[in-house]
């Protein structure tokens, strides 16, 4: 691999200032930002790249995106890619969390620094991590719901296995709903985890659970708006959508409406703008070696990780005008227009 990027950095980069070693001179005044994210055909991401990439600029950065399209392979050939430009720091929203440590090395071997985005890398050595605390996102998203349904089954709709933050979503439904299990207001009829947080395996699980449990489901537990998107589709067909109460996060568009319709019960959201706008003031600060103002420390199996964790917003229909006055969404796109 070391060969490999050894050679592109050079074909790439001929006659630019470069150590005898192959790598650029980090340039702290104006430092390059390699951005790499999972999937940007996915509204999330692009409304993230659209927000990072203004606010790095303001900041006197480059920024070079690349989208992996949800595929780990594409993604560790564009971070090699990114580290053979010379970037000064490398900031990577991982499409499978745990598989991305050979890359970082390289990385850190050309002194780039790497902040992980919105999804903790595992087993890497990685200077930070910025997120919303998405444990607190799983606790909103089953207190909405209980609030609603104290007693009932709940039918547990995680993220993809692949995905660090779909465990720790789980982790935060669970610290609500486990005491009730307990007790035995709720009973937990079932749970999976869904590929690519994919809407259509998402259905098909929901299909499969309404059969399983004689359609005797009164809350879905789903772990953002996607999967709840699937979720919905199932219940629809069962004439069920609007009567099972179903949790997301994210704020997209289509669950918002769906929310302002009365068949998904809440979104949680988590101001995009706020996080891509400190991630880059983050990623600046690790080239200008300044010190970040870090709130957390989360251990990602090699080491703590020093992290800011922003706060999550509960969205159901009482307030969902926020995403209009933050500029978000504008009322014509809740309406539909």
């Amino acid at each position: 691999m070391k060969k490999m990027i050894k050679a592109v950095g050079l074909a790439c980069f001929a006659g630019s200032l470069m150590f005898s070693s192959g790598f650029a001179l980090a340039d702290a005044k104006n430092p390059k930002i390699g951005f790499s994210i999972d999937d940007l055909r996915l509204e999330r991401w692009a409304r993230d790249r659209d927000y990072f990439t203004a606010a790095a600029e303001k900041l006197g950065a480059k920024v070079y995106v690349q989208s992996a399209d949800a595929s780990e392979q594409r993604q560790i050939a564009q971070i090699e890619n990114l580290i053979s430009r010379g970037v000064d720091v490398l900031v990577i929203v991982p499409y499978n969390s745990t598989v991305l440590g050979s890359a970082i090395r390289e990385a850190k071997k050309a002194k780039i620094k790497v902040l992980s985005y919105d999804r903790l890398i595992l087993n890497a050595d990685v200077d930070a991590y910025i997120s919303f605390d998405n444990k607190a996102v799983g606790e909103l998203q089953a207190q909405a719901l209980v609030s609603q349904k104290p007693k009932g089954n709940y039918y547990l709709l995680g993220g993809a296995p692949t995905d660090n933050n779909a465990k720790i979503l789980r982790e935060g439904q669970l610290k609500v709903l486990q005491p009730l299990s307990d007790k035995g207001d709720i009973k937990i009829v079932g749970k999976q985890w869904v590929k690519d947080w994919s809407p259509s395996e998402a259905m098909a699980i929901v299909e499969n659970a309404l059969t399983a449990n004689g359609n005797k489901i009164d809350a879905v537990v789903a772990s953002n708006d996607a999967t709840a998107g699937g979720a919905i589709q199932a219940l629809a067909t069962q004439k069920l959508a609007g009567k099972v109460l179903v949790s997301g996060q994210d704020a997209d568009l289509a669950a918002v409406r769906r929310v302002i319709g009365g068949t998904q019960a809440m979104t949680v959201y988590k101001p995009l703008r706020q996080i891509a706008g400190t991630a880059a003031q983050l990623a600046v600060q690790l080239v200008r070696g300044e010190k970040p103002a870090y709130n957390a420390k989360l251990h990602n199996g090699v080491k703590n990780v020093d992290s800011l964790l922003l706060k999550p917003i509960l969205l159901n229909k009482s307030n969902i005008d926020m995403l209009v006055k933050d500029g978000f969404y504008t009322q014509a796109q809740l309406a539909g227009k």
